[in-house]
């Protein structure tokens, strides 16, 4: 019989601070590569990614709000721990819950449970970062077995994972890669399934999660594959869009951190006769973090009701690119405010605040780059304008299910015809003014259940001062372009 999740988070919780904070030391492990074996299985002890299996084999029950509970625990201690987690809970034990043959779950599930094993998703490949449908892994039909070959890179858990989830496209008889995907479970333990480990990459942030490049080269018997409802491009777009509706639980308990630290320095820090605090720039600063944090809370608030895998998110992309590319822009901005109020003493090594500046960057790139996902947003809601074949863009956020409760605010700022054809640096500037207005219409789903109400109204009025600016960007006759051989007449002392 599990404990009820409060009384369960709060002793992972203790424990991750003692971990962390009184039997090791966390600026040693963001100093090196990797985490202590012995501090990890301390943590892993609790199981948390218990709350990722199936309550009828022995987990916790696949429940979204545990699961965005766990990471952002995690991520208020270490944004490292918190990834690592994220990547099994959404890239690899989700999936298997959904799509992996009744007869492989058991073994798999149970070796989470009782060796505290790992696993994460193998999509990206050297020549092919963003492209995935461009994917030349391939698996061939051999037997009772697929043979899976090629080269992948950038994985989380490079060389530590037992399991790994693999992306390839079938090879035909005449030696062509299909269009669609398939995805197979890999166990390193097993015989013609080691991953070779070719590199392993020197990550700027991060520290203590491995990344490499990896030689695919095994064989896989038939009843690890995994088995989509339609398609496997279907698959993996569901598989994608309920990771990115987690990445809020990852930045809420960073972006949390944050706050608390911003404010503890700023209330005991001294400029002149004033606590940092009473200055109107700081008070500003420090109502942007919080309002991120709001933003978080909201964007779990929604996933939690929204993400579960008996949800088919292969169509939520504009949700889903949402809550990822604004939330992960958002802990940037939030480790940029607190590394500046710290002063000199957040460019030290072991300031968390600092070293996050570098961490947060990562998530702004991986599963999709920002600016990728913006334009997705932009385009998205760009064909459901012409389908409805409504071009004013205030008109439809009116009607929209997304904007249903926040589009009010926006009035004067969006009340203007999108055109087809924009360039991308536009299409960026109206993802990011979608991602915003949206974002905070899940607020207002929050407050309706009782958030409190002035750090909504922070909230409130921060964002609709970020749509103004990104209005004013969006409309600006932005049309430089890049100066091939600048060298020349380029030297400043030429001219002196």
């Amino acid at each position: 019989m599990h404990k009820n999740f409060p009384e369960y988070i709060k002793e992972f919780e203790s424990i991750l601070k003692s971990v962390f904070h009184e039997r090791y030391d966390i600026d040693q492990f963001s100093k090196g590569r990797g985490i202590p074996p012995v501090a990890l299985r301390e943590i892993m002890d609790k199981s948390p990614l218990s709350v990722a299996i199936p309550e009828n084999f022995g987990g916790r029950g696949l429940k979204v709000k545990e699961c965005l509970g766990i990471l952002s625990a995690a991520s208020y201690e270490s944004l490292s721990l918190s990834l690592t987690f994220g990547i099994n809970i959404a890239l690899f034990l989700e999936p298997v819950a959904k799509y992996a043959n009744a007869d492989v779950k058991s073994n798999i599930f149970n070796r989470f449970l009782e060796k505290q094993n790992m696993g994460g998703l193998m999509i990206t490949e050297p020549d092919f970062g963003s492209n995935a449908l461009g994917m030349e892994t391939y698996n061939e039909k051999i037997g009772d077995s697929y043979a899976i070959k090629g080269t992948k890179h950038w994985q989380g858990l490079t060389g530590m994972a037992d399991y790994w989830i693999i992306a390839s496209r079938g090879k035909n008889s005449k030696g062509n890669l299909n269009r669609d995907i398939d995805f197979f479970i890999c166990d390193v333990t097993q015989p013609k399934q080691q991953i070779v480990v070719e590199e392993y990459y020197d990550n700027l942030g991060l520290y203590m999660i491995p990344y490499g490049k990896n030689k695919v080269d095994i064989s896989v018997p038939s009843q690890f594959k995994l088995e989509p409802a339609t398609s496997g491009v279907k698959m993996m777009l569901d598989i994608l869009h309920r990771s990115r509706m987690q990445f809020p639980g990852m930045a809420l308990g960073f972006i949390k951190r944050m706050l608390d630290e911003s404010i503890k320095h700023c209330e005991e820090r001294i400029v002149g006769t004033k606590k940092l605090n009473e200055l109107d720039m700081v008070q500003y600063q420090i109502s942007k973090i919080q309002s991120a944090f709001t933003i978080a809370s909201a964007m779990c608030f929604r996933s939690s009701k929204h993400s579960s895998i008996d949800n088919d998110l292969s169509d939520a992309g504009i949700e889903a690119n949402s809550m990822k590319a604004f939330v992960t822009d958002l802990m940037q901005e939030s480790a940029q405010i607190a590394t500046q109020l710290y002063g000199s003493t957040g460019f030290k090594m072991d300031n968390i605040a600092g070293r996050g500046i570098m961490d947060t960057r990562a998530f702004q790139i991986f599963e999709g780059s920002n600016e990728m996902l913006y334009t997705q947003i932009a385009e998205i809601i760009g064909k459901l304008m012409k389908r409805k074949n409504e071009y004013n863009v205030y008109a439809f956020l009116k009607d929209f299910s997304l904007t249903d409760k926040s589009h009010a605010h926006f009035k004067n700022e969006m009340d203007f015809t999108f055109s087809p054809g924009l360039n991308q640096r536009k299409l960026v500037d109206l993802g990011k003014i979608f991602s915003r207005i949206i974002s905070l219409n899940f607020v207002f789903e929050m407050e309706e259940k009782g958030f409190r109400k002035d750090l909504i109204a922070n909230c409130t009025e921060v964002l609709k001062c970020d749509v103004s600016q990104l209005v004013n960007s969006f409309q600006s006759k932005n049309t430089v372009v890049q100066i091939n051989d600048y060298q020349e007449n380029s030297h400043w002392y030429d001219f002196v």
